[in-house]
């Protein structure tokens, strides 16, 4: 993939995100060199390789998922907003 000035204008609208017309020239070629570190990358034969391939013997260690209700840990957080009410934090208002 070629990476131009129209298909900046279309990461731009897609990232919301606005790029200084003196930066444009810069952020292509460094855009355009990522990709074609990637191709390189495509180069590398992985079909000997399982889609689940993992470097830990016997996968991802797992811990168990035990609650825990302790009203100390609330307390403590709450008393360190500015504001709170009830069991919640208290925030000004975004939408009218």
């Amino acid at each position: 993939m070629h990476i131009d000035y129209t298909v900046l204008e279309k990461l731009e609208k897609l990232s919301h995100l606005r790029i200084d017309e003196s930066k444009k020239e810069a952020v292509i070629s460094q855009l355009s060199e990522i990709l074609e570190y990637i191709e390189n990358l495509n180069e590398l034969d992985t079909s000997h390789l399982d889609a689940s391939f993992s470097t830990l013997e016997g996968g991802t260690p797992m811990r168990e998922d035990i609650p825990v209700n302790n009203p100390e840990i609330s307390r403590d957080i709450l008393s360190r907003a500015p504001r709170h009410e009830d069991d919640f934090f208290v925030v000004p208002a975004i939408i009218e």
